[in-house]
């Protein structure tokens, strides 16, 4: 390679990657303006609404803020610690992942504090689904575990309650809303789960294993529950930046102070 396609090159990545982060600053079809200074019922009616419209657009991907294809989501690795006391001890990866049901989110709640612009949502996941591979080391319940190889986790029904904080910020002529933290408190009306080659493919051992843990699926929910939190909260946390750090706020509340 000559010298000058080397610099060729590094432009042509420099461009790109200009393009991936720019600033949208004509507000996109699929983005709806609500007044936060407008009663709370009106403004939470219209804000409830609004994100519904974004979450409906954006799980096919929005290439020109960053954002990629959402359902499926593919993570290329999940690493899960947990240890202490309690019901779980965890030393675990998941690597090639890939979420389904994301494009299926609804919307049931969106306010927006007047004064911190925190956000307060409720929403619902009727189907997630999580494909991946399994390095396992650990204990879930009474159950020791260890293994390495394809799983898959099939949850229904989740209720998610998110706040995230924020910090307004203004640049480039508008104002953004800065997405610091999300957190979490989740859910679950159901619960399968498989992990192959547990116990070096000792097929009893697996296949009971399995089966225990399904048939306890409530208090193994409820156990994984901080991992699966931290996992929600991270997928996210990234998300809302790649829309709200792109997207302005402008574009979202029509009676921002100049």
């Amino acid at each position: 390679m000559t010298r000058k396609d080397v610099v060729l090159a590094a432009t042509t990545v420099i461009l790109l990657a200009a393009y991936v982060n720019a600033i949208l600053d004509q507000q996109p079809s699929y983005v709806k303006t609500c007044k936060i200074k407008e009663p709370r019922e009106i403004f939470v009616n219209c804000s409830t609404h609004s994100v519904q419209e974004l979450f409906n657009y954006i799980p096919k991907g929005v290439p020109e803020i960053g954002l990629q294809t959402l359902d499926p989501l593919e993570v290329p690795v999940i690493n899960i610690l947990q240890g202490g006391g309690g019901p779980v001890t965890v030393n675990a990866s998941l690597s090639n992942v890939t979420v389904k049901g994301f494009g299926n989110t609804k919307i049931l709640h969106n306010s927006v504090d007047p004064k911190t612009y925190d956000f307060y949502t409720k929403l619902n996941l009727p189907r997630l689904r999580i494909d991946g591979h399994y390095d396992l080391l650990g204990r879930i319940l009474v159950i020791p575990l260890r293994g390495k190889g394809t799983c898959w986790f099939d949850a229904k029904n989740l209720e998610i309650n998110v706040k995230s904080d924020v910090i307004m910020e203004k640049h480039d002529g508008f104002h953004f809303f800065n997405v610091t933290k999300v957190h979490v408190k989740f859910s679950i009306g159901g619960l399968k789960l498989h992990m192959g080659n547990l116990f070096d493919g000792i097929k009893a051992l697996e296949e009971s294993t399995n089966a225990y843990l399904n048939a306890n699926w409530r208090p193994v929910a409820e156990s994984l529950n901080p991992i699966l939190t931290r996992t929600i909260e991270d997928i996210m946390l990234d998300i809302l930046r790649k829309v709200f750090d792109n997207i302005p706020a402008d574009f979202f509340l029509g009676d921002l102070d100049p």
